[in-house]
């Protein structure tokens, strides 16, 4: 079909929630995509921080060939084995206790917040300005930017939100508090880091108020940072962590993990998803896992991303972000990235009208990041 063509099924047949690009891509490698005319393209969203091994890694393609031949689907009324051994390598590589799958970040996020409410009955939810947590209603309760949430209200009660550069979490977390929920680095709103002293305040509050300190790690987990999680980096070690975006490299999986104390909160019934930890999505994510859980491709990801953002900042661009999770101030960010795609087929994303969001695959080489940050000066002029 030409593009035509595919705009007018979208037209007919999608609701309009999209704003797409005027590119249909048919095929991908690495960090590389292809247009049905056959033009190349680099890759510097993936999808949103998802293909993290880049576009069709030949040890997933083989995973889900391989499992797919085998067994599909069967529920989660039975076991299967990929799906315990992924729930293995994530407590042991993370917080140590247990792990609820989901199909998407946004259910992790409900998962999260059902392990809270349960356990502190009508307590509040802290969240921080500037967050984004899903588009289902509890997580789109926890997501504080009006556009999102007012045509959807009344949204779930319960959520305080406090701003993310002075949070004066002291005046707000108390013995009635359920959960802080916390993007360590912000990506919807645009790469904000949250401040350390943030992350460590809250840790200490929660410890002394008896509620669960959540860390969305849908976004900015799986090695995007340059370790594993991005708790890691900064040091503060969450009771809960949510995941999904990166775990799959494209297949749709997120998590939900809890440390050992707090691993026993749901019982049989109290929650479930008809999809989720699949052995063929499980045995997607134990191969990106297989990948990424090195820490000499970590540290590969750390220097890559201060080669961008070196590459960033020689063209006199505001850079900030970490590892490869960065974003540079722009005037009109919505444009750049249209003229980046038609004009030098580059692949960006406007997170906000003053911002430009760079995700690439954890697996771009050097000179992939030389030709990006080329074609980005070549924009600017």
């Amino acid at each position: 079909m030409t593009l035509a063509e595919l705009q007018a099924l979208e037209r007919d047949y999608l609701m309009p929630t999209y704003a797409r690009q005027p590119v249909d891509f048919v095929r991908g490698e690495g960090t590389r995509l292809w247009d049905a005319e056959g033009n190349e393209y680099l890759d510097f969203l993936t999808g949103i921080s998802v293909s993290q091994i880049g576009h069709c890694h030949p040890a997933l393609v083989e995973a889900i060939s391989e499992q797919a031949a085998r067994l599909i689907h069967v529920g989660n009324l039975f076991y299967t084995e990929p799906a315990m051994r992924l729930a293995r390598r994530l407590s042991e590589r993370s917080l140590g206790g247990k792990v609820f799958f989901t199909n998407s970040g946004a259910e992790a996020i409900e998962c999260a917040i059902k392990l809270a409410r349960k356990r502190r009955r009508g307590g509040e939810i802290v969240v921080l300005s500037g967050g984004f947590h899903g588009r289902t209603m509890g997580a789109l309760s926890a997501t504080p930017q009006e556009g999102k949430q007012q045509p959807f209200a009344p949204l779930v009660p319960g959520f305080r939100v406090v701003p993310r550069e002075n949070p004066v979490l002291e005046e707000v977390v108390t013995g009635d508090t359920a959960a802080v929920l916390i993007e360590p680095i912000q990506g919807e709103s645009g790469i904000w880091p949250v401040e350390r002293g943030v992350l460590e305040a809250a840790r200490s509050l929660c410890d002394d108020a008896g509620a669960l300190l959540i860390f969305d790690e849908v976004q900015c987990g799986m090695g995007r940072t340059g370790s594993l999680w991005a708790w890691e980096r900064a040091g503060v070690r969450p009771d809960v962590m949510t995941l999904a975006k990166g775990l799959g490299d494209g297949v749709p999986i997120g998590a939900c993990v809890a440390a050992p104390d707090y691993s026993d909160g749901l019982e049989a019934g109290d929650h479930g998803s008809t999809f989720a930890g699949s052995p063929l999505i499980a045995a997607a994510a134990n191969a990106v896992l297989d990948v990424v859980d090195d820490e000499g491709f970590l540290a590969e990801g750390r220097r890559k991303g201060e080669l961008l953002r070196d590459g960033l900042a020689a063209l006199g661009l505001d850079v900030r972000g970490a590892g490869l999770m960065l974003a540079f101030r722009a005037e009109d960010g919505p444009d750049l990235v249209r003229r980046a795609l038609l004009e030098q087929r580059l692949v960006l994303n406007a997170p906000a009208p003053d911002a430009v969001r760079l995700l690439p695959p954890l697996t771009v080489s050097d000179e992939e990041i030389g030709q990006a940050v080329r074609r980005i000066g070549a924009l600017l002029g």
